[in-house]
This record gives structure tokens, C-alpha cells and sequence, in this order.
């Protein structure tokens, strides 16, 4: 089963920075695109940003566009979301998903299963 790992979430102040990681569990990463998701409290689950199995591609949400920078190192078989000048409304679980990274995040479609996900709370 492909199964992704998510970490490095936590609590910050507005305006910090926290990097996340999306490893894979028993398979290569390198030749799928791996998208980055989150849901906050009472809000349905919405893309973030992805990155192609190249990373010659990346897309972001509207919402953190210039302040999120995905990327990926395969030699680790992990991706990356470095998460910078974080806002309260950035609260949320954040997971990663196999995807087809073209078109607009809000059409990403993940297949296989999610994982665990990892909390990022921004105090307000």
C-alpha cells in the first residue's frame, strides 16, 4: 500500500515559519507528483499546492501563494512545504497525496490513501 507520512507541523506565532515533510512509506516518490492539502476545524479539506514528479511544476493556492514554497529532494523520497509569514487562518491539518500536479489546486484529485496529517496551529 502507498502510504505517505506527514510531519513537522506545530504551534507558532503569526508571522513564523514551519517546514513540513511528506515521506514515503515502503515505495519511490520520484515518479509521482505529490500534492499538499489542509482542513481546518468545521471546513472541508482544500488544496494547497503540488509539485510534479519532476518539480518542474508547482501550483499554490491563491492563499499562500508567495509565502509557501513547495519542493522535493527524491534522493530522500520526501517533499517539502516550507510554510513562511504563517497567518492564523493557515490553522489546519495539512496532508500530502499522490497527484497529477496541472490545473489550479482546487482541482487536485489524490489517489491512494491519505495519511495521519500533521497539525499547524497559528495563534491569533
Amino acid at each position: 500500500q502507498l502510504q505517505l507520512v506527514e510531519s513537522g507541523g506545530g504551534l507558532v506565532q503569526p508571522g513564523e515559519s514551519l517546514r513540513l515533510s511528506c515521506a514515503a512509506s515502503g515505495f519511490s516518490l520520484d515518479v509521482y507528483g505529490i500534492g499538499w492539502f489542509r482542513q481546518a476545524p468545521g471546513k472541508e479539506r482544500e488544496g494547497v499546492s503540488c509539485i510534479s514528479s519532476s518539480g518542474g511544476t508547482t501550483n499554490y493556492a491563491d492563499s499562500v501563494k508567495g509565502r509557501f514554497a513547495i519542493s522535493r529532494d527524491n534522493a530522500k523520497n520526501t517533499v517539502y512545504l516550507q510554510m513562511n509569514s504563517l497567518k492564523p487562518e493557515d490553522t489546519a491539518i495539512y496532508y500530502c497525496g499522490l497527484v497529477h500536479c496541472s490545473g489550479h489546486v482546487s482541482y487536485l484529485d489524490p489517489f491512494g490513501s491519505w495519511g495521519q496529517g500533521t497539525q499547524v496551529t497559528v495563534l491569533s
